[in-house]
């Protein structure tokens, strides 16, 4: 019995302490910021939340950073899977340089991020006169917005796929092909399956880090009230005007809005896993 007990101890020791540090850390980093938002809330009353954030000016804003978030860590989904594969899978002039790019949007200042994207995609910018010649604007317009949700999450799924793609054996696709299967076969089959919980993951990161992107936004955005406004900066706004409570009000809306879609998310992914573990 006492070798049996001994045999199942882990080999590192300190879980209680290391469980403490971790409990204590999570509580004062995000429990704790977070419990103080709702706080706020209830403070406030909830007829009050929900009166400032029911006028078509919250709700637009609401819409645009959500709708545009969406669509950006769908794109960051395809394409970051894609970057992935070729970093992981291939060798090629210019590799290694590639592959530290991908990490700049997390050294690079978002506010510097929005000014190189501005003056980028103006209509005085090397792209956006471009766009202006072909009849159409990017900076001040949603597509600016959605150019830069897109550069912030980027990486995010890039390098959650990343380890995966790297982990799968490349005798499993030329297995797959052996038997017969087809290039799109395998790729929907065997390579998919496995890369699913990785990407959903990374599109849940991206995500997130989209619908509070405050600094590489507002200066691309154009900021116009019902059009080009996000929410981020309605809170921004509320805060200059001392509105404390509209701001807490618009930040709890943003909150419960969140975490249904990564809720969902993580649904997702918890069946996907087991569908896996079924195969």
């Amino acid at each position: 019995m006492g070798l049996a007990l001994q045999t199942q101890r882990s080999p590192m020791p300190g879980f209680g302490l290391g469980m403490g540090i971790t409990l204590t850390m999570l509580s004062l980093i995000v429990i704790l910021p977070v419990g103080a938002l709702l706080a706020k809330g209830v403070t406030y009353g909830p007829a009050g939340v929900w009166d400032t954030v029911n006028t078509p000016r919250v709700w637009a804003a609401l819409y645009l950073s959500f709708r545009l978030a969406f669509l950006a860590a769908l794109f960051n989904l395809v394409f970051g899977t894609l970057l992935a594969w070729v970093l992981a899978r291939y060798e090629f002039p210019g590799r290694r340089l590639v592959d530290a790019i991908v990490d700049l949007p997390f050294a690079l200042p978002t506010a510097v991020a929005g000014i190189a994207l501005t003056a980028l995609y103006a209509p005085n910018g090397v792209l956006g006169g471009i766009a202006k010649s072909l009849g159409f604007k990017i900076a001040y317009t949603e597509w600016g917005i959605l150019i830069a949700l897109i550069f912030v999450g980027l990486p995010f799924v890039t390098r959650t796929v990343q380890p995966v793609i790297a982990e799968i054996e490349t005798e499993v696709e030329e297995a797959s092909a052996t038997l017969g299967a087809g290039r799109f076969y395998t790729l929907r089959r065997v390579i998919l399956p496995a890369l699913a919980p990785a990407a959903l993951t990374g599109f849940a990161l991206s995500l997130a880090r989209a619908v509070g992107e405050y600094g590489s936004v507002i200066f691309i955005a154009g900021n116009l009230p019902m059009k080009t406004e996000i929410a981020p900066l309605l809170i921004v706004i509320k805060l200059e005007e001392f509105d404390y409570d509209g701001a807490a009000a618009i930040g709890i809306a943003m909150l419960l809005i969140a975490f249904s879609m990564l809720l969902v998310i993580n649904l997702i992914q918890i069946w996907s896993r087991r569908r896996i573990g079924h195969v």
